[in-house]
């Protein structure tokens, strides 16, 4: 896969107005690659740096030193930023602040109205946008009549009508209940699945487990980088930067010590009771 987004010793600082008069390094001379058509999940706790990153991918921040590039692109340079964000989407935690239209299908066609897309191509666009979240019988709904989980979807399919390389999620399951974190995860994997470079921003570990690379952020920068197994197997580093594990590596990390002889980086349900079965089968 070739590199697709690139940070180069980056630093943002925000500025004394925006902290009451006090300078705050959000992320710290922080360097990381994105590869084209990836699936990184990007912890860490609140003040981590986490968000602010997300919104170093796409331009909506730009660095106070170092370098941000999209497919090749400086972020900074104001006549290409229109063209990053175009390759470059993200859904924002609550849907609610990106629905600007009365019905779905609307608000959906909004994004590509605005690019100049022809009529034809909008309506080709929405569709299938809509059909890729499974909201297509929604179309003509209100998005007040929506569920939180339906509302994102739509959220999405607004940044899939787009037709951007990236996907970038900004915490987007923070607010949802259980069965919406559920359909958008569901989402988020089929679009892995069709090739688009996916970005997740959560503190779900039980999303994280599903990416090819979990990146953990700490103080503004780069604590850990791996895959999930390799990460969440850390058990006690995670925690002492305040950061949990998925409740089966949890399960099978106080069982191993007690001294249940089970493999490290148990991530998913099915692995580890297939574990503890064969623990069992041979009595310990």
């Amino acid at each position: 896969m070739s590199e697709f987004i690139k940070l180069e010793n980056v630093t943002f600082d925000y500025s004394a107005e925006e902290q009451n008069g006090q300078h705050h390094e959000a992320i710290k001379n922080l360097s990381l690659s994105i590869e084209k058509g990836s699936f990184v999940a990007i912890i860490g706790h609140n003040g981590s740096g986490k968000s602010t990153l997300a919104k170093l991918f796409n331009g909506i921040l730009v660095p106070t030193n170092g370098r941000v590039t999209v497919d090749g692109m400086d972020t900074s340079n104001e006549d290409l930023i229109f063209d990053v964000r175009r390759r470059v989407g993200m859904v924002f935690q609550n849907p609610d602040n990106q629905i600007v239209a009365t019905t779905v299908e609307e608000d959906v066609a909004f994004a590509p109205e605005n690019l100049g897309v022809e009529p034809s191509e909008i309506r080709h666009r929405v569709d299938q946008a809509l059909e890729s979240v499974k909201m297509s019988e929604y179309k003509e709904h209100s998005p007040s009549q929506l569920s939180g989980g339906q509302k994102q979807r739509v959220a999405i399919a607004g940044i899939i009508a787009m037709q951007p390389e990236c996907i970038i999620f900004d915490e987007s399951t923070a607010m949802l209940d259980p069965q919406g974190r559920k359909e958008v995860l569901e989402t988020i994997l089929k679009l892995k699945e069709r090739g688009m470079t996916v970005i997740l921003i959560t503190h779900y570990m039980n999303e994280a487990v599903n990416a090819d690379r979990v990146v953990v952020m700490n103080g503004g920068s780069i604590e850990m980088d791996g895959n999930p197994r390799e990460v969440f197997s850390q058990v006690e580093k995670l925690r002492e930067i305040e950061l949990d594990v998925p409740q089966v590596t949890d399960l099978a990390y106080r069982l191993r010590r007690d001294g249940f002889e089970l493999p490290e980086g148990l991530l998913f349900e099915e692995e580890t009771i297939g574990a503890l079965m064969k623990l069992f089968e041979r009595g310990k």
